[in-house]
């Protein structure tokens, strides 16, 4: 016999998880020293978030990108995301994996939202200066780029999940009869 159910109790190490590659994501994209923007190929242009980089045949001449405030606000905005993350990320560890604290979890939704406000922001504001005021040709947003944009998405689907887990207090605890959405004969 197949049965094919949910298991409410995973959720409580799954999420975390989540977190965890979201922190890892959004590392990646704030720490990468190349791959937010290139022109094609990446043959005599490519950026950063924390800087721009110009030349051929390895002769580059970087130039930093916090002489712009826009490009302040983009650094800004994703380190106060990152940090509004870890948070999140060490709240629902110690409510979900240590014990289980249910009015915690709305709590971490929220702060997760607030990231997600902070980082869209950011990763909005970026493309749009950076073709305004840099903009030579055709470029693309690359790796690092995705990758905030990942951590993003991550962190949304996260806090819609952290909202909506009070409702399965039972579940969670493990106390609730498991039912199944699909029972073979």
């Amino acid at each position: 016999m197949f049965r094919c159910g949910i298991s409410y109790p995973r959720c409580r190490w799954i999420l975390p998880l989540l977190l965890l590659f979201a922190v890892i994501f959004d590392i990646i994209a704030i720490a990468a020293q190349s791959g937010w923007v290139e022109d094609e190929n990446a043959k005599t242009h490519y950026a950063s978030m924390w800087k721009q980089c110009r030349g051929r045949n390895d002769q580059w001449d970087c130039k930093s990108l916090m002489e712009f405030p826009w490009a302040q606000a983009v650094a800004a905005l994703m380190i106060i995301g990152l940090i509004i993350l870890i948070i999140a990320f060490i709240i629902s560890f110690v409510a979900l994996c240590c014990s289980l604290n249910i009015p915690i979890l709305p709590l971490i939704g929220g702060l997760l939202i607030l990231a997600v406000i902070v980082q869209i922001i950011a990763l909005i504001i970026y493309p749009v200066k950076f073709n305004e005021q840099i903009y030579e040709g055709y470029y693309d947003y690359t790796w690092a780029y995705g990758f905030g944009w990942g951590a993003t998405i991550l962190m949304l689907g996260c806090s819609i999940l952290f909202c909506c887990l009070p409702r399965y207090e039972d579940e969670l605890s493990g106390m609730a009869k498991t039912k199944y959405i699909y029972t073979s004969a």
